[in-house]
């Protein structure tokens, strides 16, 4: 019996309990005096210069000089930024592509056939995102369509979680990035409007409609600023406004998009602002198949249209910068994606023509190399040119209809994708599309340089060329117009040669038949005839 009985210990030991807190720290740039603007690249260059001329400045500098040297040479010699365990980069290269569908999304309204026709995340994780419904064929929306649209939760894709309920369809939504209780919407009747969450399910305040667009507004972007609240559109009616929510009866500014060579206007159809790129600057896409490159802050208001970079048959569905590399951007028209650099007029890479219209297209978030785009067969591609520049790396069918509208998530890991049928289906991608490879960026870097400059030489010897040509055409027509000069001066002298010749014979002929002049005698008798 004592062997059944639990084995106890003669002594207890009472461990020291630890107290856990998880604390984090907010850093906010601020401390600008009240005049300077720090959003304003030309403020903040003024007041380092009149900052570093200050005697104060100068001594703080050199007094603390020694200690940061001496900082700096223990840096060199202790790498104190180096991941001692970190492990190893898992390699994803053998690995074949995939995505998951996740979720579904249905319009509550799909009698009525209106399309997803834009899409946003919510900016904290990817647990929220806001799908606009319209249907943008000119004159074919059917009476008594419902003008919601609405919010969905991830978690529940059997019914919205939150219902916008705009005046006219929304085209265009999207959440405020430093609050994502607000959104800003278009509707297809040209007016801007945005919500609050918190505030109810009708727009808290729209602009009139004599001071809004005259076409749908395509796109809308929130642009970085102290207060969170301005935010820019584009439509096809060829303008680009600019507005503060606080205030929106009326845009703040205006832009024209028009060609800088010819003056042409031109239809906007979708818009990029990136600030990493610079807080002015902003690209469009045309619906004449051309990227019209702006910069809002321009000190002549006629400099405000900086560039155009025409290459698209049709109108360009989607521009973006690469979030690594913003120099080089992604345009998305007809029937191929094309890749510029913004120091040249002409793409440096290009996909081949596909057999389908591709609707949009949008860079990852956590790979330089890969880039995502829609076509009207219903397909996603996935394009991935650390691996392949030739052909896409997979594509995934996703619905039987056209593709609308889509939006990749910040973690590169969730993308939604809208249909004409209203159907808004939720992909997970694959370990492999999402995690960054192994040198992979810079091998990106050298491949976009290397295409850059390939480009250049190329752009460089066709201006070349036509100054050659140009050259020598001068030289030709200066020599035939010489030879027309010299063959016209020796058909002159010839002519006076003939007509010297032909005088000459006839005055040999007057020199052999000459008669000899009358007498006085003669000419007197004759006198006297006459006087008879």
């Amino acid at each position: 019996m004592s062997q059944v009985v639990p084995d106890l210990s003669e002594h207890e030991v009472n461990t020291k309990q630890t107290d856990v807190s998880h604390r984090g720290m907010s850093h906010v740039e601020g401390g600008w005096p009240k005049d300077v603007d720090p959003e304003e690249p030309e403020h903040v260059k003024r007041y380092l210069k009149k900052s570093q001329k200050d005697v104060d400045y100068l001594k703080a500098v050199s007094a603390i000089g020694g200690q940061v040297e001496d900082l700096i040479k223990q840096n060199n010699a202790i790498d104190i930024y180096e991941e001692y365990f970190s492990g190893r980069i898992v390699d994803h290269s053998s690995e074949v592509p995939y995505a998951n569908t996740v979720a579904i999304f249905l319009d509550p309204h799909k009698e009525y056939g209106r399309s997803a026709s834009y899409i946003s995340w919510y900016p904290d994780g990817a647990n929220k995102l806001a799908v606009a419904y319209s249907i943008m064929q000119f004159q074919q929306t059917p009476e008594n369509m419902p003008t919601s649209s609405y919010i969905w939760d991830v978690a529940n894709p059997n019914e919205p979680d939150f219902e916008l309920t705009p005046s006219f369809p929304l085209t265009c939504v999207n959440f405020n990035e430093k609050d994502p209780n607000i959104l800003g919407g278009g509707q297809y009747n040209g007016q801007v409007a945005y919500w609050d969450t918190r505030k109810g399910h009708a727009p808290v305040e729209t602009s009139p409609i004599e001071h809004s667009h005259r076409d749908p507004v395509y796109d809308l972007a929130w642009m970085q600023s102290k207060t969170g609240t301005e935010c820019m559109t584009c439509s096809t009616d060829g303008w680009v406004y600019w507005w503060d929510i606080r205030r929106i009866s009326e845009p703040v500014e205006k832009l024209q998009v028009m060609d800088k060579v010819s003056k042409s206007v031109y239809g906007a159809v979708s818009m990029e602002y990136e600030a990493i790129a610079g807080p002015t600057k902003f690209l469009v896409g045309t619906e004449q198949g051309a990227v019209i490159s702006c910069n809002r802050k321009a000190k002549n208001p006629q400099d405000r249209i900086v560039g155009t970079y025409p290459g698209h048959h049709g109108a360009v569905n989607s521009v973006e910068r690469n979030p690594f590399f913003p120099k080089y951007f992604l345009s998305i028209g007809d029937w191929t994606a094309r890749l510029w650099n913004e120091d040249l007029k002409t793409p440096i890479m290009s996909t081949k023509y596909d057999g389908s219209y591709i609707n949009g297209g949008c860079w990852s978030e956590t790979r330089p190399g890969v880039f995502f785009v829609i076509k009207s067969d219903g397909c996603l591609d996935v394009w991935d040119y650390f691996y392949k520049q030739n052909d896409s790396v997979l594509s995934v069918k996703v619905s039987n209809d056209s593709l609308t509208s889509f939006n990749l998530q910040e973690s590169g890991r969730y993308i939604s994708v809208g249909a004409q049928n209203g159907d808004v289906t939720l992909l997970n991608l694959c370990e492999g599309l999402a995690a960054l490879q192994q040198n992979e960026k810079q091998g990106i870097g050298q491949m976009l340089e290397r295409e850059f400059k390939r480009e250049k030489n190329l752009e460089m010897r066709a201006k070349e060329a036509k100054l050659k040509a140009k050259k020598e055409a001068v030289a030709a027509a200066k020599a035939a117009q010489e030879a027309a000069s010299n063959g016209s001066s020796d058909l002159i002298k010839q002519c006076e040669a003939d007509f010297f010749e032909q005088t000459k014979g006839d005055d040999d002929e007057e020199a052999a038949g000459e008669v000899p002049p009358p007498s006085t005698a003669e000419m007197a008798e004759s006198a006297e005839a006459d006087e008879a």
